[in-house]
């Protein structure tokens, strides 16, 4: 039978069950955020006996899992400190995770200020839990949010409204709901360790190819470098100082004004194209060096970690990247090197060659980012093996064919993940509204 509905008077919740109500949220639970510990205290908090753990918001994953085991914690009853009670939900109130990152408790716990606690005190935990992840509390949310870093104050997250089913359906709709979202997470768990395990494939591809070759069996020997081990007999070893050619011309006079940029992930992109880090380029282009189509750039402070990629534009690179170039046909070694250079088991080599601090914690949410500066002079004396120009083009080849093929399997599960992601969203709507009604 068709529910009677009623309109809510609230234009992002809509129709609602005649029986139901819609309420603030100050009325349904007690709303505070938390303490923050400064980062030269940090050493006094990891000692966890007698303690609770200590949140942020980096502990709380995609799938709203808490890490309780971070290394943080917080004597009981520490006056500094306000306690988020189990049963209570997390939500991240502040930053680039605002409004998304939350996770319901299942033990007390101390946390940072940019999570807000909502403990219950006239709804049931779990309904609660999942009316804070409907999706169109999270748009209201974002519409509310303001300030440079972007956040929601306690106060207005107060006055929030919140539908109020019957106890009893509060309970019906959370039981149906852990269990459906449950396996939804299954779902998606699942779907992201085998994207882990195609980008492991893809790195495993190139390793082999640009350090053992892609043709059949042929004698070997020894390369006498331990992170290469046995190669082709006919390949070479030779320094990276004889293997390209450094380039170091400077934009003086001014010869570009399109700016480049360098990432691990999409290697050399142009700098309109970013999206993010919007004011690391300075407007002054003659402190800037020049990257001509086809020259390897190096990030000398990233490299270690993958930002290593051949240029498809003319354009100015920041003077802490370095720039290389080779006079082969279609930039043939500049290529196989980038790949090379990519290699997982380069990795390692280029971190013992690194020199300064490893790295840098930009605030919760924030990647931490590696700045071992690898110097010019040891990266020209690096050792790398080289086949035939001729072996190298077929390499290249392979790899990019691989590559393509993963990378689609890789874009195909990560748009099922996207698929599943608004599923359970558009399910929790549904059901915390009452469009739709558990049987």
């Amino acid at each position: 039978m068709t529910r009677t509905m009623k309109d809510s008077g609230i234009e992002w919740i809509g129709e609602i069950p005649i029986d139901w109500e819609t309420i603030r949220t100050k009325n349904t639970a007690t709303l505070f955020n938390g303490n923050s510990i400064k980062d030269d205290e940090k050493s006094q908090y990891e000692d966890s006996t007698d303690a609770i753990p200590y949140i942020s918001t980096k502990d709380i994953d995609s799938l709203h899992n808490i890490d309780y085991c971070n290394g943080m914690y917080v004597k009981n009853d520490d006056p500094n400190f306000k306690v988020a009670h189990k049963n209570s939900t997390l939500m991240c109130i502040e930053g680039g995770s605002a409004g998304i990152k939350k996770a319901k408790l299942n033990q007390d716990v101390c946390f940072v200020n940019k999570l807000c606690c909502f403990e219950p005190k006239s709804i049931n935990s779990d309904y609660l839990y999942y009316f804070l992840n409907n999706p169109k509390y999270e748009d209201h949310f974002k519409s509310l949010m303001s300030g440079l870093i972007g956040g929601v104050s306690i106060s207005d997250l107060k006055n929030i409204n919140c539908t109020l089913p019957p106890l009893f359906e509060q309970q019906k709709i959370a039981a149906f709901l852990d269990e459906k979202c449950g396996e939804i997470d299954e779902i998606i768990s699942k779907t992201e360790q085998s994207i882990e395990e195609y980008k492991k494939l893809k790195q495993s591809v190139i390793t082999k190819a640009v350090t053992k070759s892609i043709r059949s069996a042929r004698p070997m020997k020894d390369s006498n470098i331990d992170w290469i081990g046995k190669i082709p007999a006919d390949w070479e070893i030779k320094k990276f100082r004889n293997i390209l050619k450094e380039r170091t011309e400077k934009n003086v006079p001014i010869k570009s004004t399109e700016r480049l940029s360098l990432s691990i992930d999409l290697g050399v992109t142009l700098y309109a194209e970013k999206t993010t880090n919007l004011d690391r380029f300075k407007d002054d282009f003659e402190q800037y060096k020049i990257a001509h189509k086809g020259d390897l750039v190096m990030n000398s402070m990233n490299m270690i970690i993958g930002a290593v990629g051949v240029s498809k534009y003319y354009g100015c690179v920041s003077p802490v990247y370095y720039t290389w170039y080779d006079e082969t046909p279609e930039h043939t070694t500049a290529r196989y090197c980038e790949y090379l250079l990519r290699c997982k088991t380069i990795k390692k080599v280029l971190f013992s060659l690194g020199r300064g601090i490893y790295a840098i914690e930009r605030g919760d949410d924030r990647v931490n980012t590696c700045r071992l500066k690898i110097s010019r002079d040891d990266l020209k004396n690096l050792k790398l093996p080289l086949p035939s120009l001729e072996e190298q083009k077929d390499i290249i080849s392979y790899i990019d064919n691989k590559c393509i093929e993963i990378d689609a399997l890789i874009a195909k599960k990560q748009q099922f993940l996207t698929e599943m992601a608004n599923y359970k969203k558009s399910l929790i709507y549904e059901y915390v509204t009452g469009k739709k009604e558990v049987a």
